[in-house]
């Protein structure tokens, strides 16, 4: 009995400190890192200011926890696709695939893109300690680069902090800049999903010229969605 308490008592505080994390990463991308304190995280998700304290301590190690857990997620993700691709699939295919599709998700699943627009305008190590870049995903996508560049026959060097910039351009625009994106397409397109779409396809034309990828292995959706894996992570299926 005291054991099935137990286990029960732990599962109520990882819920807890779920929705804590979730509320809390809502409203530093509703309202900016700064503007949020922990009583108005403590009034949003129906938890007392004390309790708050006692599972993160401050403000900042929420937001070192939602880093984490996004951190988690999205490598998680990036294999999963990497994983959907066949062994003997071109290095050139592979890194377009990775591209276009790792911006499809961050085009859907905003939060990662508006928490580093946030951590970039705080100036401290926040922004650094989010974009860490010394893992496993980085190790696998610059093998990819290293293989393309071994196989060109055109003498040129393809430089991947240059994609890396324009996803988080792209990523920023959908994000950040919503309105604008809306109004450019607004003879065009009526529905969000259409304007996204434009937008997406815009980097698409970009990436395939960029590593010579041929219209039979080009990605044609009809929307940014059908790009979308459903990859399970400690929040469900999405980071939030």
């Amino acid at each position: 009995m005291e054991k099935k308490k137990g286990r029960r008592s732990a599962m109520a505080a990882e819920e807890t400190k779920n929705l804590i994390m979730t509320v809390a990463a809502e409203m530093f991308c509703e309202l900016g890192y700064e503007r949020v304190s922990i009583r108005n995280i403590s009034e949003r998700a129906g938890v007392s200011h004390s309790l708050i304290r006692h599972h993160f301590g401050s403000k900042e190690q929420i937001w070192y926890g939602i880093s984490d857990h996004m951190h988690a997620y999205m490598q998680k993700y990036i294999l999963n696709l990497l994983e959907q691709l066949p062994e003997d699939t071109p290095a050139n295919i592979k890194l377009y695939r990775f591209a276009c599709e790792m911006l499809a998700n961050l085009m859907v699943v905003r939060q990662p893109i508006q928490l580093i627009a946030d951590a970039m305008r705080q100036e401290n190590e926040f922004f650094d300690y989010f974009i860490d870049s010394k893992g496993e995903i980085e190790c696998i996508v610059m093998a990819l680069v290293d293989k393309y560049n071994q196989d060109r026959t055109d003498g040129k060097h393809f430089e991947m902090r240059e994609l890396k910039w324009q996803m988080m351009l792209y990523a920023y625009g959908s994000a950040c800049m919503m309105p604008m994106l809306k109004e450019t397409w607004s003879d065009v397109a009526t529905e969000d999903d259409e304007c996204l779409l434009k937008h997406w396809q815009l980097f698409e034309q970009l990436t395939a010229h960029m590593l010579q990828v041929e219209a039979k292995d080009r990605l044609t959706p009809t929307k940014v969605t059908d790009l979308i894996y459903h990859v399970e992570c400690d929040w469900g299926e999405c980071p939030m």
